[in-house]
């Protein structure tokens, strides 16, 4: 008998706890930054200089984090279930916790790519200059989808969450596309879980049950309950 199926779309409530701050808090700034100036195509050709020392800031501080007990209880839940992860968030928390099955939509952080091809793609850890180059000769910028890019994982997403036999979501508002729209993708008879502490608005999807608590929590209240 094959296992079932659980899939998870997580987002910035769950790395939150590591201690990465999510530009989703109230002022609406990432680190203090404006959106405008560090997440769109515009910057970069703006400023290439200042959007390169943001991500370099955020790589750094990435490394020095941890994955916290939500990351790791969802890792549990392989032993029972087969289990995809969907994640907004651009950091590698989940991997080195141990899932086996991660699908970044946002792009990641410890990861550059060719300004000329966007499939060359390359490991990084270290600060990322204006000179680094692809193998073509062509500018290395920073592995994220910005705001206005296309979100070339959507489909492949979507794919994944339309076979769910449970459905959770986890420290996302549900109010950014196309990532969003995901829960759409399921079957309206599977069971769908939501943990986060502010309550999302969800109209027209059925059997949800809401966990209005932080991820750390609301993982361990439901991983217990699953498993």
């Amino acid at each position: 008998m094959s296992k079932k199926r659980i899939v998870i779309l997580t987002g910035a409530g769950i790395s939150a706890e590591s201690g990465i701050k999510t530009f989703r808090d109230s002022d609406g700034l990432w680190e203090n930054h404006r959106i405008e100036d560090v997440a769109t195509f515009d910057a970069w050709k703006r400023h290439p200089q200042f959007v390169l020392d943001f991500y370099n800031a955020r790589r750094k501080q990435l490394l020095e984090c941890v994955p916290n007990k939500a990351h790791q209880l969802l890792v549990s839940l392989e032993e029972k279930y087969h289990v995809d992860i969907i994640t907004q968030n651009v950091d590698d928390l989940h991997e080195r916790a141990g899932s086996t099955n991660v699908l970044h939509l946002h792009g990641e952080l410890l990861k550059v790519r060719s300004t000329l091809d966007e499939h060359l793609i390359y490991e990084w850890k270290t600060d990322l200059t204006l000179g680094d180059k692809c193998e073509k000769g062509a500018q290395l910028r920073p592995h994220i989808v910005w705001f206005g890019e296309q979100v070339p994982m959507i489909e492949k997403a979507g794919k994944i969450v339309a076979k769910a036999d449970i459905f959770i979501v986890i420290g996302t508002s549900l109010v950014v596309y196309p990532a969003a729209g995901l829960i759409h993708y399921t079957d309206f008879t599977v069971p769908k879980y939501v943990i986060d502490p502010n309550k999302p608005i969800l109209s027209n999807i059925q059997h949800v049950e809401y966990i209005t608590d932080t991820a750390c929590n609301g993982v361990q209240k439901l991983v217990a309950e699953l498993l």
